[in-house]
């Protein structure tokens, strides 16, 4: 842990963390089950405070609705601004994030996230905290123009490493190892001296998928997995450049519907230009 910083729960206004509080008092007398995550999971995890705009609670999708509910009976205003993966309670400007999927569509919220939940306090509540793996297997997607998790990953394994559970975590990834290998590959350059961190046999797995690729022959399905890394930025490959987008079934979760939602969303200013 790191010495000397002040944790993000210090940093709050008092009203906001009042709003907080009782948002995960809310759920917990409940007994919705949620987890904490975001820049609260991740101070547990690596020591790092930083300033947070929100609290990131995660659900499993069917008990979304649920807590927006009993949010809403005890006051506050709710919206679903992305139905296939994100909620929000509302306290005047601040707010709740509801979670229970990634924006790509993967990473969805099921029981390993709370089997795997690692127990704290958090404003002085009990919390169950979002696993590490999981965390990693999330964050890992997000390389956008605009928000660039690669930090976050790194820091992770950095911190995580020696208790991870890497076998689960590479069944997280499933076909998708190639991005797992991607964030390993740039942990050792980013930590040179800390590459002993990642286990041989991790690596010699995946190093042996990449080897068993190159002897293979393409795939001939024109293909772009580049839209579940970035939403925006591949945007020209589906629909100028006659690629699949990777989110449509039966390579995604997502439908064409929920794409153009949270596509319109983002706003033009992440549209690629």
């Amino acid at each position: 842990m790191m010495q000397n910083h002040v944790p993000v729960q210090a940093k709050l206004d008092p009203n906001v963390r009042a709003f907080y509080c009782q948002a995960l008092t809310v759920a917990s007398e409940a007994q919705i089950p949620f987890l904490l995550g975001g820049a609260y999971a991740f101070e547990r995890y690596t020591g790092i405070a930083r300033p947070t705009k929100d609290l990131d609670l995660f659900v499993r999708p069917g008990d979304c609705q649920r807590i927006l509910e009993v949010c809403r009976k005890a006051g506050y205003s709710t919206e679903i601004p992305a139905p296939h993966w994100l909620a929000k309670v509302f306290f005047g400007e601040d707010f709740v994030d509801i979670i229970f999927r990634s924006a790509n569509g993967e990473s969805e919220v099921d029981d390993l996230w709370f089997e795997h939940a690692v127990e704290a306090e958090v404003m002085g509540v009990p919390v169950l905290l979002c696993p590490p793996e999981e965390m990693l297997w999330s964050k890992a997607f997000v390389m956008a123009r605009d928000r660039f998790d690669g930090a976050d990953v790194a820091h992770l394994l950095r911190a995580c490493s020696e208790r991870l559970d890497w076998l689960r975590l590479l069944d997280r990834f499933g076909s998708h190892w190639r991005v797992l290998l991607s964030q390993l590959i740039l942990f050792g350059f980013i930590y040179p001296a800390e590459r002993g961190r990642i286990p041989d046999r991790i690596l010699r797995e995946l190093l042996r998928r990449l080897l068993e690729e190159m002897n293979a022959e393409p795939p001939t399905e024109r293909l772009c997995q580049g839209t579940l890394l970035s939403p925006m930025q591949y945007r020209i490959d589906v629909e100028s450049w006659e690629y699949k987008d990777a989110r449509l079934p039966p390579n995604g979760n997502l439908t064409p519907e929920e794409i153009a939602q949270w596509s319109a969303s983002l706003g033009e200013s992440s549209r690629v230009g």
